[in-house]
């Protein structure tokens, strides 16, 4: 009886326990955020993405160069070498001979005991020419072994850079995956309606934004396009439907800046690879004389970069996810324009 006592008891405790216990807090759930809010989250996304994107395709446009670099001067070190070897094999010899025609005798002792002195006279002679022409051995000699040092220096100095860059680049690339990373996990949260409200509010926000330059005069009359850039452009839009990848210069893909490098180096004039790049070192022109061919920089720090085809349009890898497209020129800020050809500087 008592050890029923005892369990009735126990299990009053627990009861009690259970009802005077504090109920854990319910997280409240997260407000439901606007659509223009999540397309700000979405483009600012992507503009960190494509600005990390353009930093490491600089990085490797100057990991390619310190390449090429190393592999000179690993050549010329190797050269530099050979030489050497041959002037030392030159000093070697001509010491032999000198001391073979000398007979290990000075010259003033073999005056004296050559029974002919007009012949050891000529034969001094030789033996001077031959000590002449070992100093300029030995003075060729030490010029190698200085050039050959110096190289060997600047080959360390430039491998030493070739790591600090591929360091670099690896970093950078971390940077695009996890921005790339960013975008996805955002996307995956979005319901279908949410995705295709954000398209709708993209596409108003660039009509309205294409409609302003209009009513300012600041889209271009249509003017025909130099020789080099009609091709351009006729390559650049043979590569609409093409997915867009970070990093991509063709042929299969693209980024924003590889679609335009790799149409103007299809139409005859190499442009630097990086939309950075191709704003500081092509002409500038005003946005409202373009031509077919030009390239649209956009964003303060000109972080992305299209061609102009003609009519207010241009041709554009345009960001993660998306494919080479013709679209209006004004779907992102637009910094400026640059000319790529002859009359560039």
């Amino acid at each position: 009886m008592s050890g029923t006592l005892l369990r009735l008891a126990c299990t009053a405790t627990v009861a009690a326990q259970a009802v005077l216990a504090p109920v854990p807090a319910v997280a409240a759930p997260e407000p439901q955020r606007s659509v223009a809010e999540l397309l700000t989250d979405l483009q600012q996304l992507y503009r960190r993405t494509e600005q990390a994107t353009e930093t490491y395709n600089a990085t490797t446009e100057q990991l390619g160069r310190q390449r090429a670099e190393v592999a000179r001067l690993d050549g010329e070190l190797a050269r530099a070498q050979l030489a050497l070897q041959d002037s030392r094999t030159d000093a070697g010899r001509l010491a032999r001979q000198q001391y073979q025609s000398s007979g290990g005798l000075g010259p003033y002792v073999r005056l004296l005991l050559a029974p002919d002195p007009q012949h050891a006279l000529d034969e001094g002679h030789v033996i001077g020419e031959l000590a002449r022409a070992r100093a300029r051995t030995v003075g060729r000699l030490a010029a190698a072994e200085k050039h050959r040092a110096a190289l060997a220096r600047a080959a360390r100095k430039a491998l030493d850079t070739q790591l600090v860059l591929a360091g670099r680049q690896k970093r950078q690339r971390d940077d695009v995956r996890t921005r790339l990373a960013g975008v996805e996990r955002l996307l995956a949260g979005l319901t279908p309606e949410q995705l295709a409200a954000i398209a709708r509010l993209e596409q108003q926000g660039v009509a309205t934004a294409q409609e302003h330059l209009a009513t300012a005069g600041a889209l271009p009359n249509d003017r025909p396009a130099s020789p080099a850039g009609d091709r351009a452009v006729r390559y650049a839009l043979d590569q609409v439907g093409k997915p867009y990848a970070w990093g991509a210069q063709g042929p299969d893909a693209y980024d924003c800046s590889g679609l335009t490098s790799d149409a103007w180096s299809h139409a005859g004039t190499p442009i630097p690879r990086t939309s950075q790049e191709q704003w500081e070192g092509l002409k500038r022109v005003p946005l409202n004389r373009l031509r077919p061919g030009d390239l649209v920089v956009y964003f303060p720090e000109a972080t992305h970069v299209a061609m102009y085809v003609g009519d207010g349009r241009v041709v554009q890898a345009p960001r993660p996810g998306g494919k080479v497209t013709v679209s209006p020129i004004a779907g992102h800020p637009i910094l400026g324009a640059v000319r790529p050809g002859p009359d560039s500087p």
